[in-house]
C-alpha cells in the first residue's frame, strides 16, 4: 500500500448524496446573498438578473468537466490533484495554488460578512465594528473569533461536520427564501427599473458581465467545488458527486435569482435619485426590511448573518484542509500537512495551517467587497484546468474507469475553457494583473521542491505546464490592452476583444490538451486503481470506482 492511500483510508466514507449537496449549497448560499444583490445591482442595475444567470452556465458547464474529475479520482482535496495528474508538477502545482487561495480567502471573508452585517445594529459598540469600508480594529478581532470557531468545528470528527453542516444548510435555505417572499410582498416597484433610473441595464452590458466576476457571483457559485474536495468520504462518489454538484447550482440560482429581484423592487426610489451605483447600504436586506416595517424579518437576517456565513466557513475550512493534503501528496508541502487523525479522521495540522493564512488574509483584507474581487478571479484561474485535464486524460488514459462520463464533453469542455477565459477578462484590468501576480508568489514554494531534481526529470513536467504559464501571461496582456469598458487601455475595439479572449482559449485549450503526458503520479494513480480492482474491494476502495 502506498503511503498516500495509507494516509486516505484514515477518512470516513459516510457522506451520502444529501449530506454532499448540503456541503455544495451550504457553501454557494454563504455571505454572497446578504451582499451579492446590492453589489451586483450597484455595478449591473436591474441587468443584475441576467449576471446571477450567466454566472450559474459558467459555473454549470465548468462543474460538469469537474464531476466526471471527481469520480474517477475520488481522493481528497480533489479539485488541487487533477492537474498534476494530467500534466505533472507545473500545472499542477499552478492550479492549486490558484483554486487554493481562492477557497482559504473565503474563509476570513465569511467572518467578515458576519461582522460587516453585525456593524448595523442599534448599539454603539457596534457601529464601531465598520468604517464604512473595512473592519476595524475591534471588527476584526470579533471577525477572528468567528474563524477560530469554524475550524473548531472541524476539528473532531467528520460525522461532527455532517450533521452539524446539514441542520445549518436547511437554515440557510429557508432564510433566503423567506426574506425574498417578504420583501417581495412588503413592497414591488416595477418602476425601479425604468427609464428614470437608467432603464434596465444603466451601465451597459459589459457591467453585466463584470458583474460575474467581481460582485460575488463567482465567490456563491463556486462552492460547487465543495462536494469534489470531499470526495474522500463519499460513500458513492460515481452516483453522488454530479447530483450534489449539479444539484446544489441550480437550487442556488433559484434563490439568488428570486433574491436579485425582491432587492431591485424593494429599494425606495428616493435611495435611487443618484442611479444604482449610489448605493450604499450596510446591511442591505436588512435595512431595506426595516425601511418597509418588516422588523420581524430583520431581526432574522441579524441572526442569519452568522448562521449562513459560519455554516460555508465551517465548510471551506473542511474542504481547505483536505485541499492541503492534496498538495501535500502531490509533493509540494511537508509530509506532516498529509496526516489524517485516526481516530476523527480529520486532517489536523492542515486544519492549523489554514487557520494561520485565514489570519493573514483577514488582517489584508478586512472588507467583503475586497475579498471577494480576489476569489472571484482566482477562483477563475483554478478553473481552467478542469476543462483542459479532463480531456487530457480521455487521451492519455483512455481505459480508466469513469463512473461519469457525459458523451457531449469534447464540446462541454471547450465552452468551459471560453466560459472561465470570458470571466477572467471581465474581471477587469488592473484587477486581473494583480491576482495573477499573486499566482506568481506561489512559484518559489514549487521551485524549492521540484528545481533541485535532475533536468531529466523536470523537462517534461516544465515542457507540459508552459501552456499554463503563457496563458496567464497572454490574459494579463489581454485585460491590459484590452477595451476601457472592461478596464484596459483600449487598443482592442469593443466586440473584438471578445472575439480574442474566445480565440486565446480555444488555443490554449487544444495546447494543454496536446501537451498532458503520462507522467508518475498518474501511473502511480493508475496503479492503485488496479490493486484495488485485485484485492476485491469495490466500496470503498482509494480510487476504484464504486457500485
Amino acid at each position: 500500500m502506498s503511503t498516500e492511500r495509507g494516509s486516505h483510508s484514515n477518512y470516513r466514507r459516510t457522506l451520502g448524496t444529501t449530506a454532499l449537496t448540503a456541503v455544495g449549497l451550504g457553501s454557494i448560499i454563504g455571505s454572497g446573498w446578504l451582499f451579492g444583490a446590492e453589489r451586483a445591482a450597484v455595478l449591473a442595475g436591474p441587468a443584475a438578473i441576467f449576471a446571477w444567470v450567466i454566472g450559474a452556465v459558467v459555473a454549470l458547464t465548468i462543474a460538469l468537466t469537474y464531476t466526471e474529475l471527481g469520480s474517477m479520482f475520488p481522493k481528497a482535496g480533489g479539485m488541487v490533484r487533477y492537474g498534476q495528474f494530467s500534466h505533472g508538477s507545473l500545472a499542477g502545482y499552478m492550479a492549486a495554488w490558484a483554486n487554493w487561495i481562492a477557497i482559504v480567502s473565503v474563509i476570513p471573508g465569511e467572518a467578515t460578512a458576519s461582522i460587516q452585517y453585525m456593524s448595523s445594529w442599534k448599539f454603539d459598540w457596534a457601529g464601531k465594528l465598520f468604517d464604512g469600508k473595512e473592519l476595524t480594529g475591534t471588527g476584526l478581532a470579533a471577525a477572528s473569533v468567528l474563524v477560530v470557531f469554524y475550524f473548531f468545528l472541524n476539528w473532531f470528527a467528520i460525522t461532527l461536520f455532517a450533521k452539524t453542516n446539514n441542520a445549518i444548510t436547511v437554515f440557510k435555505v429557508v432564510v433566503p427564501a423567506l426574506t425574498a417572499g417578504a420583501l417581495i410582498f412588503a413592497h414591488f416597484d416595477t418602476s425601479n427599473i425604468g427609464s428614470a433610473h437608467g432603464g434596465f441595464a444603466p451601465n451597459g452590458w459589459s457591467a453585466v458581465f463584470s458583474a460575474v466576476a467581481v460582485a460575488g457571483i463567482v465567490w456563491a457559485f463556486n462552492g460547487f467545488q465543495s462536494p469534489l474536495n470531499m470526495a474522500a468520504e463519499a460513500r458513492n462518489p460515481g452516483k453522488s458527486l454530479p447530483k450534489a454538484v449539479v444539484g446544489s447550482i441550480l437550487i442556488a440560482l433559484v434563490i439568488y435569482i428570486a433574491l436579485q429581484v425582491a432587492f431591485l423592487m424593494a429599494v425606495p426610489a428616493a435611495d435611487l435619485s443618484g442611479g444604482w451605483n449610489t448605493l450604499a447600504y450596510k446591511s442591505p436586506l436588512a435595512d431595506l426590511s426595516i425601511t418597509w416595517g418588516l422588523n420581524w424579518l430583520a431581526l432574522l437576517l441579524y441572526a442569519d448573518a452568522f448562521i449562513s456565513p459560519s455554516g460555508t466557513g465551517m465548510i471551506y475550512a473542511a474542504t481547505t484542509s483536505r485541499m492541503i493534503h492534496g498538495v501535500q501528496e502531490n509533493g509540494h508541502l511537508p509530509k506532516v500537512f498529509g496526516k489524517v487523525d485516526p481516530k476523527t479522521g480529520v486532517p489536523r495540522p492542515a486544519l492549523l495551517l489554514n487557520l494561520a493564512i485565514s489570519f493573514v488574509f483577514l488582517a489584508v483584507f478586512r472588507g467583503w467587497g475586497s475579498i471577494a474581487e480576489i476569489v472571484g478571479v482566482a477562483t477563475v484561474i483554478s478553473y481552467i484546468t478542469g476543462p483542459v485535464a479532463v480531456m487530457s486524460l480521455r487521451r492519455i488514459a483512455p481505459d480508466m474507469k469513469r463512473p461519469v462520463k457525459l458523451k457531449a464533453m469534447p464540446v462541454i469542455a471547450p465552452i468551459a475553457m471560453i466560459f472561465g477565459s470570458l470571466v477572467m477578462y471581465w474581471a477587469r484590468w488592473p484587477l486581473t494583473g494583480k491576482v495573477i501576480f499573486i499566482m506568481a508568489i506561489g512559484l518559489p514554494i514549487w521551485a524549492w521542491y521540484e528545481l533541485r531534481k535532475p533536468w531529466a526529470e523536470l523537462k517534461p513536467h516544465l515542457k507540459a505546464g508552459a501552456w499554463m504559464v503563457v496563458y496567464l501571461l497572454v490574459m494579463a496582456f489581454v485585460s491590459y490592452a484590452g477595451g476601457k469598458e472592461f478596464g484596459g487601455k483600449g487598443y482592442l475595439p469593443e466586440g473584438v476583444d471578445i472575439v480574442v479572449v474566445v480565440l486565446i482559449a480555444l488555443a490554449f485549450y487544444v495546447w494543454g490538451v496536446r501537451s498532458a503526458w503520462r507522467n508518475p503520479t498518474l501511473v502511480e494513480v493508475e496503479k492503485e486503481i488496479a490493486a484495488a480492482a485485485e484485492t476485491g474491494e469495490p466500496e470503498e476502495p482509494e480510487l476504484a470506482k464504486t457500485k
